[in-house]
């Protein structure tokens, strides 16, 4: 085999198995999304929500962040709060850059569950779901949780400060 086509494969070897384990909900949820919303991946996307009083954004990028371009494109956030409460569907309509924008009447709870479905031209459609508030919390919880356990670290450290 030729080198080039060599480091072709290995290229593609690398990209395909690279983001596999690093973009995963868990994953999302570990980092700061850049928007200060929650991130999921979608496809060929990763998908960053944000959402306002009244207002859903979608921020749209690549595996390697950088932005794609949302012109031309389609999208509907479905909110639903709880399993009871009815749900709001909103439309997202490209607002510049790598942005969608829609606005209804919701609002968003730790219950509160969105489903963004998207289709860009020359794309298949593809949707993710997001808990905006619920994960975050979950996250930092878990975070103290590991911090706090076993209960001798925080004895043992506080014992090394009065040396």
């Amino acid at each position: 085999m030729n080198k080039p086509m060599a480091t072709v494969l290995m290229s593609i070897a690398l990209a395909v198995s690279l983001p596999a384990g690093a973009h995963t909900d868990a994953y999302f949820d570990s980092t700061n999304a850049p928007h200060g919303g929650q991130m999921r991946m979608a496809g060929p996307y990763h998908l960053e929500l944000v959402t306002n009083e009244k207002e859903v954004v979608l921020y749209v990028t690549d595996h390697s962040d950088n932005k794609v371009s949302t012109e031309g494109g389609v999208g509907k956030a479905t909110i639903q709060i709880g399993k009871t409460k009815p749900k709001a569907s909103i439309k997202l309509a490209p607002a510049g850059d790598n942005m969608l924008k829609g606005a209804g009447d919701f609002s968003v709870t730790p219950e509160t569950v969105v489903i963004v479905f998207l289709k860009l031209p020359e794309y298949e459609a593809h949707s993710a779901r997001f808990t905006p508030l619920k994960p975050k919390e979950k996250s930092a919880k878990k975070i103290q949780d590991d911090k706090k356990t076993p209960d001798s670290h925080g004895e043992h450290n506080s014992h090394h400060m009065h040396h």
